[in-house]
């Protein structure tokens, strides 16, 4: 088996286009979601590129899962951002660890527009841990962007 490429959205349905107001006649016509992945661990206590994501681009969802806790003494946090720094997912455990298993990250509200389009050009995620009290001895984590592709002005395609 080999790697397929694609530029651009792919449209999945059976209607491509409106013919009429009855369910059979309007196009319903979407987007698949692609995934990224990408691992992040406990000394990754500065900015570390994980995904390059295409312009137009609507993010769906980051998630975590943790292979290994991670354990610093008084608080635990993950966060996804940009390159500017702007956040756009965390994970914190406050007073505990971050536990083995697959969480979804909680949406930074300031990075909502984000989410919505990525903008006229490719965008950057980055993503850290940072501890506080004992330093972190353990910590390891896949982390998975999913998301749509669209056109650069965040269209989807004809008629959308």
């Amino acid at each position: 088996m080999s790697i397929a490429s694609r530029l651009g959205p792919w449209l999945v349905g059976t209607v491509k286009e409106t013919t009429g107001t009855a369910v059979g006649t309007v196009r319903n016509m979407g987007v698949t979601l692609v995934e990224q992945f990408a691992t992040l661990s406990y000394t990754d206590t500065a900015a570390k590129t994980l995904f390059i994501l295409p312009a137009g681009s609507a993010i769906h969802v980051f998630l975590t899962d943790v292979s290994t806790a991670f354990n610093a003494a008084t608080n635990n946090v993950i966060t996804i951002q940009t390159s500017g720094g702007q956040s756009l997912a965390t994970i914190t455990a406050s007073g505990a660890n971050i536990v083995v298993g697959r969480t979804g990250m909680a949406v930074t509200a300031g990075g909502i527009g984000t989410y919505i389009n990525t903008g006229t050009s490719d965008i950057t995620i980055q993503g850290l841990f940072a501890g506080t009290g004992t330093t972190a001895t353990t910590g390891a984590a896949t982390i998975t962007v999913a998301y749509a592709v669209r056109n650069v002005d965040s269209t989807y395609g004809v008629n959308a």
